[in-house]
């Protein structure tokens, strides 16, 4: 056995385990991207890194992340992505019939035509310029 694919394997067992072990947070940027912030960080906005994802075959293609970038290693975050789109928590490609659907906290009709937050937050609406 090569110990480069060992070295591999343990490397996707690793970030599988730290993708467990730590919070997270997604944000859809836009199709395949996923932006992905690890919330159990002292300051997670410096732990912001985005996802990759390929639009034909779904598979995980790369990260921002420093690990990932450097080692072209598979990230805890790629495993943190690739757990919550297999359980149906993330979906990386909405359907278009998605943007009909306002978030809970929608607040749109008491703001006359400024959309609320939320709503531009999940890509529903666009703020004025």
């Amino acid at each position: 056995m090569s110990t480069k694919q060992s070295t591999a394997r343990e490397a996707d067992e690793t970030a599988q385990k730290r993708a467990q072990w730590e919070q997270f947070r997604f944000r859809v940027e836009a199709l395949g991207q996923v932006e992905v912030t690890t919330e159990s960080h002292e300051n997670p906005a410096e732990h912001q890194y985005t996802v990759s994802i390929d639009d034909v075959t779904e598979k995980l293609m790369a990260c921002t992340c420093p690990h990932h970038v450097h080692r072209n290693a598979f990230c805890k975050r790629m495993a943190a992505v690739e757990h919550a789109a297999d359980d149906g928590t993330l979906d990386a490609f909405p359907l278009e019939d998605d943007d009909d659907v306002k978030p809970e906290d929608c607040d749109c009709e008491g703001l006359g035509d400024f959309p609320c937050w939320p709503c531009v937050q999940m890509g529903r609406k666009e703020l004025p310029n």
